[in-house]
Order: structure tokens, then sequence, then C-alpha cells
């Protein structure tokens, strides 16, 4: 994977940002800003099924994510820390065993498997590189959270990852579930989490790490908020 680089010249995706070698730094302080990431992404998805309503900046630099293919740090991936602050409150609180929110970690494992199965799938990859290609423009123009950005952003999601399985399924209330904007948004989101776990991936992580190195995790994640 090259680097993902948050700058307006790199916006536009140019290559594979789902394959490769990763140039990036493998160490714990790295690979909790993606798992923040994830866990951002997969919080407001979990927010807009239940209530509707998203949190606008979180959504926002979560969807940047997808369009920031080259990136010399994880940080970049992300913008600023405060970008991604939000993602490691909820990261640390999982960790820290605070979470009231038992579906969201049901969530991201789900979202974990989907990763595996998604970088082995060329066509699909390929797909989707193209298709954030195709919208990088539109969201350069109107915004990454513009309502005709998140229809493109989710129909991408709807036409290529949600094929694959174990398929992401999302609970919440049937009135907001019903609507065809809400499930833009959430497919749009889910299509920014699973770049996350793909980063987190290329960073190193694996499910080992939630069961032998939770407390460096938890200890890098402090850093990042202290």
């Amino acid at each position: 994977m090259p680097g993902w680089c948050g700058d307006r010249a790199h916006r536009r995706p140019s290559g594979n940002p789902f394959r490769g070698a990763s140039s990036l730094s493998n160490r714990y302080s790295d690979r909790v800003l993606a798992l923040a990431g994830l866990a951002q992404a997969l919080h407001q998805v979990r927010r807009i099924a239940e209530t509707g309503q998203s949190e606008s900046s979180a959504v926002q630099a979560s969807l940047e994510s997808v369009f920031r293919i080259e990136a010399a740090t994880p940080l970049a991936v992300y913008g600023r820390l405060g970008d991604v602050t939000p993602g490691l409150r909820v990261l640390r609180s999982y960790l820290a065993k605070e979470a009231q929110d038992d579906g969201l970690p049901r969530l991201a494992m789900a979202v974990l498997q989907l990763e595996r199965r998604f970088v082995r799938e060329d066509d699909t990859v390929h797909a989707v590189t193209r298709g954030l290609a195709d919208i990088a423009p539109r969201a350069e123009q109107h915004g990454s959270t513009h309502p005709d950005v998140l229809s493109a952003l989710g129909g991408l999601y709807a036409d290529t990852i949600s094929h694959l399985r174990p398929r992401v399924m999302v609970q919440g209330n049937p009135h907001y579930l019903g609507q065809p904007g809400v499930v833009a948004e959430i497919r749009a989101i889910l299509l920014a989490a699973v770049r996350s776990a793909v980063l987190w991936r290329q960073l190193g992580g694996s499910m080992w790490d939630f069961v032998f190195s939770r407390r460096q995790m938890l200890d890098a994640v402090d850093d990042w908020l202290s």
C-alpha cells in the first residue's frame, strides 16, 4: 500500500489503497490509530442506526480517510489528531472494559473478518479503487458528507463489499433503517470502517493483539490522549 497523505494534491486516488506492502511503522501507537478510525466509524454507524442522527465532524473525518491514498504516517490518513480523538476515546473505553455498548465490539469483529475476505478479492478491490477515483472529484468539490457523495459511497459499498461474506449486519431502529438516506450514510461509513481495518492489518495488527497486547494498546491510546 502506498502511503496515505491528507493534502489536497494527493486527495484523488492514484493506485491501489487496499493491497501491497506498507512502509508505515508497525508500532502499537500507529496500530491504535487505525483501530480508533475503525471504532469512530462504527460508533457513528451505531448512532445513526439507533437515532437517525450522526456527529458530522466524526463522520467527515471517517469519510475523508477513504480518499487519502498517499500518506507518510497513519495520522495523516485521518487528518489531525483531534479528528480521530473521538475514536481513540471509544477504543479506550473498550480496551479498559468500560464500554457500555456490547454491539460495537461485535460489529468491529465482523468488519475485521470481512476485511480478510475483501483484500483477497482482486476484482472487488479494483472496483472499489476505481469507484473512489470516480467519486473523489465530487467529494473535493462538495465535501465528503454531501448527500450526493454519501449516496455514491454508499452505492459503491452496496455494489462491491456488501456482496462478500460474512456480511456486516447493522441492527437498530427499523424506522431509520428503512430510510434510503440513512442506509446510504451507514454504508458509506462502513466503507470507511473497512478502510481502517485494512490499514490496521497493514500496520501488523492481528486478532492476537486483543488477547496478548491489550495493555500495550491501552497504553498507546493513553499516550495519544495525554
